[in-house]
């Protein structure tokens, strides 16, 4: 009897409550999901990350000052040895070298300028020389060519023409404006990301063909590369070339450097070790040709 009558008093109850509700409007609050959660929280923490660059060094504020650097003993965030044989060392500071040799912005008309070498100088964090070249109202590091001097006069364009230029050591075109045959160093994969082959002490490439606006490259390595024509590139062979040829002399220098010894553990060798002759990889394309399907 109890029970009965508390559950109509709870369905009355009810009843009248909602009728209530029905009067009064209801303002409309903002549910927040778990995947519109991690976006808010994405885009919230920098606006560095809103960015189109596809490369991270340039989208810090460029300067040509050296930079401190911080030793890591080869080790991650978290303290552990991710990489064994690095330690030591003598400290180094980093310049920020500028990969782009033509910054281009969306729906900017060909252009070409110059500039002059300042300062030819070793790096202490890759295996070329560096060169501070002005021009434009700016400063900026590049890596210099083979011959490169103080006071040269460098050219940068992006402009092809019907015929190819005659270009000079250590000045950057397109490709597609260069003729066949050309020693080419600090090459790009795709128009404007910067130069991403090529960059080592002594290392040249060489324009094999031109095909369907593409470009044919031979890498140092003797494998074949193809990007399109409008990949800028620097004529020439990069700077030091007599790296390869330098006598360590003792196990010293190799600790000045930043290595440190091996393990004294013997470790058994699994058939790496012995020689091998295998084919050249495939040329490696960068370009998007259509099929034959679609052109059907």
């Amino acid at each position: 009897m109890a029970v009965s009558s508390l559950i109509r008093s709870f369905g009355s109850l009810l009843l009248s409550s909602s009728h209530h509700v029905s009067q009064t409007s209801i303002s409309p609050k903002p549910i927040c999901l778990a995947w519109q959660f991690h976006a808010y929280r994405e885009i919230g923490t920098s606006a560095v990350l809103s960015t189109s660059d596809p490369m991270w060094k340039c989208r810090i504020k460029y300067t040509t000052r050296p930079i401190g650097m911080k030793k890591t003993g080869g080790r991650d965030h978290t303290g552990r040895i991710r990489v064994h044989g690095i330690g030591g060392g003598h400290k180094q500071r980093y310049r920020m070298i500028d990969f782009r040799r033509m910054h281009l912005e969306e729906r900017e008309e060909p252009k070409s300028f110059e500039e002059k070498v300042i300062q030819v100088r070793y790096d202490p964090c890759r295996s070329a020389d560096i060169a501070l070249v002005a021009g434009e109202n700016r400063k900026r590091w590049i890596v210099a060519t083979e011959n490169m001097q103080t006071g040269d006069i460098i050219k940068t364009s992006n402009h092809i023409g019907r015929m190819a230029v005659l270009a000079n050591e250590g000045d950057a075109y397109p490709v597609g404006a260069l003729p066949v045959g050309t020693l080419v160093n600090n090459l790009e994969s795709h128009p404007g990301k910067g130069a991403q082959y090529i960059r080592a002490a002594g290392t040249c490439g060489v324009l094999l063909r031109k095909v369907n606006g593409t470009a044919i490259i031979q890498l140092p390595s003797k494998r074949q590369m193809q990007v399109l024509e409008t990949c800028m590139a620097t004529v020439g062979r990069v700077s030091n070339i007599d790296h390869n040829k330098r006598i360590i002399g003792k196990a010293g220098r190799n600790r000045w450097l930043g290595k440190r010894p091996r393990s004294g553990l013997w470790h058994r060798k699994g058939g790496w070790a012995g020689r091998k002759i295998r084919p050249l990889p495939p040329m490696k394309s960068y370009v998007n040709l259509p099929t034959a399907a679609t052109r059907g």
